[in-house]
């Protein structure tokens, strides 16, 4: 027996609430045919069964039922939970979302910050279930990483434009370390309701932006390209380029 259009458990109720976070949020609906329909209903299906019952308790049983797809399509196209976890993933990939535009840095870093904490205090949350899921799942973990690295490139941008609009220093002697400015920025939200499971803080989004923001003005996230260190010299021997 399947869920109807309108169940609340059905894929389209929980999928909408799974997640606003950038890195995991469920594609928009795509033009296509009956695989792509299928492929659509199922991953729903992923999304849903994995918040609310972890990977514990996702199976391709369960994702099948809930498909309203025979469970033999699923086995054939995605194997097991693994292959199922990898496309959900890949399917984030998919979106057309962008990074914030302000017209600050501060600005960008806080409505970034401000997504990531909605995705992670919803309840059922997709993105936690999903993190969790990639320590019980090597392809998972994977395919995670790839999806990360991914959408840190994608934010570079927002540090990019700061540059441009000198609300960061661009000296000719150093590079900007943009995906450790940007780890620095959004890793407060995930220490705080990950790790501490601590309730959310409204404020801490744009703390978090804000003290990253002076750091990368005080020239914290500054990397050297002009200065190598010849490791057979003394601690306080340095060799210049030129």
């Amino acid at each position: 027996m399947t869920d109807s259009p309108d169940s609340p458990n059905s894929p389209d109720s929980t999928a909408s609430t799974a997640s606003t976070d950038p890195a995991v949020a469920a594609p928009e609906r795509r033009p296509g045919g009956r695989t792509a329909r299928i492929r659509a209903q199922v991953l729903d299906a992923v999304r849903a069964e994995l918040a609310e019952n972890g990977h514990e308790g996702l199976t391709v049983e369960g994702v099948a039922a809930r498909a309203g797809v025979h469970r033999t399509t699923v086995y054939r196209r995605w194997r097991d939970v693994g292959g199922l976890l990898v496309d959900v993933i890949d399917a984030a990939g998919e979106t057309d979302w962008q990074p914030p535009d302000t017209g600050s840095l501060r600005g960008d870093l806080t409505a970034l910050n401000r997504e990531i904490q909605e995705s992670l205090v919803v309840r059922p949350s997709f993105a936690v279930a999903l993190m969790a899921a990639s320590f019980h799942s090597e392809q998972a973990a994977r395919a995670q990483t790839r999806l990360w690295a991914d959408r840190y490139a994608q934010c570079e941008i927002l540090v990019e434009r700061a540059v441009e609009r000198g609300e960061l220093p661009a000296r000719a002697a150093t590079d900007l370390d943009a995906r450790g400015l940007l780890i620095a920025a959004t890793a407060p939200l995930y220490h705080q309701v990950v790790l501490l499971r601590a309730e959310p803080d409204p404020l801490l989004p744009e703390r978090a932006a804000e003290a990253a923001v002076l750091a990368a003005a005080a020239g914290a996230f500054a990397v050297r390209r002009d200065v190598d260190v010849d490791v057979d010299a003394g601690p306080g021997d340095r060799r210049s380029d030129g």
